[in-house]
């Protein structure tokens, strides 16, 4: 049996469909378990906990956006093996989206009350950067993942020492956003502008500082 040859719509269907589960539902997870599951959990103060889950809020953010962004790509990319890739990459995302959410939420927190705009905005950006071209929108990925590989960086110096469970979970996306970043960099993808990276710095910060209280 041949397999099915998808039309835009059936395609435009789906990525609807991993829209909602994005924000409303649970999303398709890999096999891969959990990292937080390794270690136990700690003794955190008041102040330490309060900065552990808005640390988790930001990174769920973060993952909300890395959604749409390869949902995006790969409703325009015009070669199939790149927007398998892109599929590929979105699927294993939505492991952090789980830990990042689960995390906050044993911390006693949330997940930021944006998301559907954190999403939105990514899902058009990824779109117009697929529909550009498949080189550029592999080269958006590239720049993306190597600018989250350094706010995890960041976020790992943040974290208590002893909260391992966080630790754990932000060490293993940051493993994954590299791998990412050099598989679409062996794909093809070209480096951006300069000007660009700088837009997409700015973009980050401003969401980064936002999902940090909503």
């Amino acid at each position: 049996m041949s397999a099915r040859d998808y039309t835009l719509l059936d395609r435009a269907i789906l990525h609807f469909d991993t829209g909602v589960r994005t924000l409303f539902g649970r999303p398709l997870l890999t096999e891969r378990p959990n990292p937080a599951n390794r270690c136990d959990e700690a003794e955190l103060s008041e102040g330490e906990r309060d900065l552990a889950i808005r640390l988790m809020r930001i990174n769920h953010a973060g993952e909300v956006s890395a959604q749409g962004l390869y949902e995006g790509q790969a409703l325009t990319a015009r070669l199939p093996e790149v927007r398998d890739k892109m599929e590929r990459a979105a699927l294993e995302e939505n492991d952090h989206l789980e830990w990042c959410e689960r995390r906050a939420v044993e911390l006693g927190g949330r997940v930021s009350y944006l998301n559907p705009l954190w999403y939105g905005g990514s899902l058009a950006i990824g779109a117009l950067a697929g529909a550009i071209g498949d080189r550029w929108s592999l080269g958006f990925v590239v720049e993306t993942e190597h600018q989250v590989v350094r706010h995890l960086d960041e976020h790992l110096a943040q974290l208590p020492a002893q909260d391992q469970r966080s630790r754990a979970v932000l060490a293993q996306m940051k493993e994954d956003e590299a791998h990412h970043a050099t598989v679409a960099l062996h794909a093809g993808g070209s480096p951006l502008p300069e000007p660009v990276k700088k837009v997409m710095q700015l973009t980050s910060k401003i969401m980064t500082r936002t999902a940090y209280w909503l």
